[in-house]
């Protein structure tokens, strides 16, 4: 039964991303009671655990990231932003992003910061691992139906801002079986503004949902953001839409040839003086 509620929740969200308005798995009431089994301090230590595998487990992944920003007059889109690229491997072994599509922005109310390219890398979908705890404040607020996941709820706040680092603010879902993040809502931190001059860099609050894809991990699969952002000058509607698709595990792989035929790992070709062939 388990897995088969687990299996309508990554159908839902697999719908979902592909639909044009996107609705997501369907919330219950907030509980305020406490988890059974097993303290806050214990839970919060057993999904950074798994956070952390799963941050390396990614790292072993090749995806598509498809971004848009986009701001809004009304029900009318004013300017766009747009880049599609592939996360790879080139032939060494190092990960690489191959940009796909980058049509020349049309944003004018706003301006794609270096911050903002870091965010849509790196915070939006946000991965709290062990090393991570230290920096941020982790408070317990209940639980909650998703669907039909039965998750953990938290709200999450950075301790301290240090200069030039960025963090999460806001709340994380945490599936109380695998005890992995399935769905985040909060913004980026700090908003920029300059004491002296006009430079304000505001960061807009965003949702990202994830989907369980090799039967062991959650990935994030779809980033949605709509909110206002209130500048000196004037306040601007930004949308954000990032999907994260065709996650595939990368491996390399060696065959050894003689005459034509595979040989079995480890075993020698017959003929030592024809080098073997290999691809």
């Amino acid at each position: 039964m388990k897995l088969f509620r687990r299996f309508l929740f990554c159908l839902t969200l697999a719908v979902c991303a592909l639909a044009p308005i996107p609705t997501f798995a369907q919330e219950g009431p907030l509980e305020n009671v406490p988890p059974k089994d097993a303290t806050v301090e214990e839970i919060i230590q057993r999904f950074a655990e798994k956070e952390t595998e799963f941050a390396k487990a990614r790292d072993q992944y090749t995806y598509r990231q498809d971004v848009k920003v986009q701001t809004v007059d009304g029900e009318t889109v004013d300017g766009e932003y747009r880049e599609v690229f592939d996360v790879m491997f080139d032939d060494k072994g190092h990960r690489i992003e191959n940009v796909v599509f980058a049509p020349q922005s049309s944003l004018t109310k706003i301006y794609m910061s270096q911050e903002d390219f870091d965010d849509i890398r790196h915070k939006l979908p946000f991965v709290l691992t062990t090393q991570d705890l230290p920096e941020y404040n982790i408070i317990y607020v209940g639980q909650q139906q998703e669907d039909e996941l039965q998750c953990y709820v938290f709200d999450v706040a950075p301790k301290k801002i240090e200069e030039k680092k960025r963090y999460f603010q806001g709340r994380v879902w945490v599936d109380n079986h695998d005890f992995q993040i399935v769905k985040t809502y909060g913004k980026t931190v700090p908003d920029i503004r300059k004491k002296h001059g006009d430079e304000e860099n505001l960061f807009p609050k965003f949702t990202t949902w994830r989907q369980q894809i090799d039967g062991q991990y959650w990935f994030p699969v779809y980033t949605k953001a709509d909110d206002e952002l209130h500048f000196k000058l004037e306040d601007v509607h930004i949308k954000e839409i990032v999907k994260y698709e065709d996650y595939k595990r990368f491996g390399a792989k060696s065959t050894i040839l003689f005459e034509g035929k595979e040989l079995p790992k480890n075993q020698k070709p017959p003929d030592a003086s024809k080098p073997p062939q290999q691809k």
